[in-house]
């Protein structure tokens, strides 16, 4: 199986889908996306695999959707969406709703390795893991995702609090309130979601099926599911209240959403 977007390993019990678009920090383009998916249901399917780590490479595990690069519109000019809200609605809904609730629901657990920025789309995907191991110098920056997992991930006072002045989580901060397992020294990232994805490994892998099951089956019992596909309609209203509106005006997506400018101007 090849790839060009991501890199994609085996080792022993373990399998490791890796985002490999460092020039534009791990930005998710729909061919990285695509490759995703393949990668997962391969090692889902995969009775050699126990534990799937989801990593980044380079300074960054993924700055969120990709807004505009060469690759990226040259595969819209490819293979368009249909126009209009209609088109709108149905990339959003497979590529970031579709996709990341499957993510969750793979039948083996889930790893994500995270370094630097994970803004937007980045978080819809690591909040998609079952464990979430962070470097130190990780940033988490939620907003009214696609996948809008954020009141289950962090408490909800908290995280109406981030939310509403759209501010990053630094690393110490994602542990205290439980987004995040545990942060490690960068340095010791890779070595220290491996050790831990090989704990797990050793592992009986129908209890670890089971007790995945049943816990995301708890969550769902909660409203889980149903609150993130609910939660996607206002997504999409937020969005033609503004880049979608743009978007179909001829003017292009911007360089940066306007939650993530905010963010970075309180450095």
């Amino acid at each position: 199986m090849e790839f060009k977007n991501i890199l994609y390993d085996k080792d022993d019990r373990v399998a490791k889908v890796t985002l490999n678009r460092p020039k534009y920090r791990n930005a998710q383009s729909r061919a990285l996306l695509e490759e995703m998916d393949r990668a997962f249901a391969d090692a889902n399917t995969d009775d050699d695999i126990r534990v799937i780590i989801l990593a980044g490479i380079g300074d960054h595990f993924s700055s969120g959707h990709d807004l505009g690069t060469p690759e990226e519109k040259a595969d819209n000019e490819a293979r368009p969406f249909p126009k209009g809200v209609r088109g709108e609605y149905a990339r959003s809904r497979e590529l970031f709703l579709d996709n990341t609730l499957r993510w969750r629901n793979l039948d083996k657990p889930t790893i994500a390795s995270v370094q630097g920025f994970c803004i937007f789309g980045g978080w819809m995907f690591a909040a998609a893991m079952d464990l979430i191991v962070a470097a130190d110098n990780a940033r988490f920056l939620p907003s009214l995702l696609q996948y809008f997992s954020v009141p289950f991930d962090i408490p909800v006072r908290k995280a109406k609090e981030i939310l509403f002045q759209s501010r990053f989580i630094e690393a110490d901060e994602a542990a205290r309130i439980g987004l995040v397992n545990m942060v490690v020294p960068r340095a010791k990232l890779e070595e220290e979601t491996i050790a831990i994805a090989r704990r797990i490994a050793e592992s009986d892998r129908f209890t670890l099926r089971m007790v995945k099951w049943a816990t995301n089956l708890a969550q769902d019992e909660m409203g889980y599911s149903n609150a993130v596909r609910n939660a996607h309609s206002h997504h999409m209203v937020l969005g033609l209240g503004g880049y979608m509106q743009r978007k179909a005006e001829g003017g292009g997506l911007p360089r940066r959403m306007v939650g993530v400018e905010q963010a970075l101007r309180k450095k």
